[in-house]
């Protein structure tokens, strides 16, 4: 197979940055093999590393103009996405007028994001990871709604600093850190309010603020969380412990379709 283009991505393979797109190639993938995982929107080394290091191979989703036209294609060669931090969703994607703090995101991301995370939940059965922002499209993308400023509704701040969050027993997410409760990072200063269908919650702030979701069908690996766990890793090793559950489930579901 010849890498001749896929979709303007990026490649970032150790050190080395390929720019290109893979058109018509039959991918012939062995168990041992990395998964493909797609970064929508690059916005860090950090989350590079974390999938790198995790066993999986990241490619860079551009949010250009037009890249909307690219999901199909996307979604038939990727094994797995992360949806990472960013910007806000603009409210009316959920019914509401934005409220005086909201920053949104830009339109070409809006637009790429709005339609890679809707057809990748309803088209799919493949792992998805959000990560604050990425979090967030997935209860919107499912019909929820977000708290638009969490120090206006609660009258606390999630920004800069770090916080203990509860996980719920049985969930996905407490069997993979196998514990009842952790400390977490913070930068936020939205989220979900109006849980999205065929979601649950799985992690709470003290202050009741919801800190994760996942997805019902136990099957399937959708996970979303509020801190930054690519952030995170040094101060916290099991943080770890997500990227590699979430890239053993690409690999796994790769294998089995």
């Amino acid at each position: 197979m010849v890498p001749v283009g896929f979709a303007a991505a990026a490649f970032l393979v150790g050190i080395g940055i390929w720019i290109g797109v893979w058109i018509g190639a039959e991918r012939s993938l062995s168990e041992g093999e990395a998964p493909l995982i797609g970064l929508a929107s690059l916005s860090g080394e950090s989350y590079l590393s974390a999938i790198r290091d995790a066993g999986g191979v990241p490619v860079v989703l551009p949010n250009g103009e037009g890249s909307e036209n690219l999901v199909d294609d996307y979604l038939d060669r990727l094994d797995g996405l992360v949806l990472p931090g960013g910007l806000d969703i603009p409210p009316a994607e959920y019914g509401e007028e934005a409220h005086e703090t909201v920053e949104p995101l830009g339109p070409d991301r809006h637009r790429f994001e709005k339609a890679l995370v809707e057809a990748w939940i309803h088209r799919t059965e493949k792992p998805l990871l959000g990560i604050c922002l990425g979090g967030q499209w997935i209860n919107v993308a499912s019909g929820g709604s977000l708290v638009q400023d969490i120090p206006t509704e609660f009258g606390i701040s999630h920004r800069d600093r770090e916080h203990p969050v509860s996980l719920a027993t049985g969930s996905r997410l407490a069997a993979i850190f196998d514990v009842d409760a952790l400390s977490v990072n913070s930068s936020h200063h939205q989220a979900v309010k109006r849980l999205g269908r065929g979601l649950r919650v799985v992690a709470r702030c003290p202050d009741g603020v919801i800190e994760a979701i996942e997805g019902t069908d136990r099957d399937r690996f959708l996970v979303g969380v509020q801190w930054h766990p690519e952030r995170h890793r040094e101060a916290d090793p099991r943080q770890d412990r997500l990227f590699r559950a979430f890239v053993d489930a690409a690999r796994q579901a790769r294998v089995e379709r």
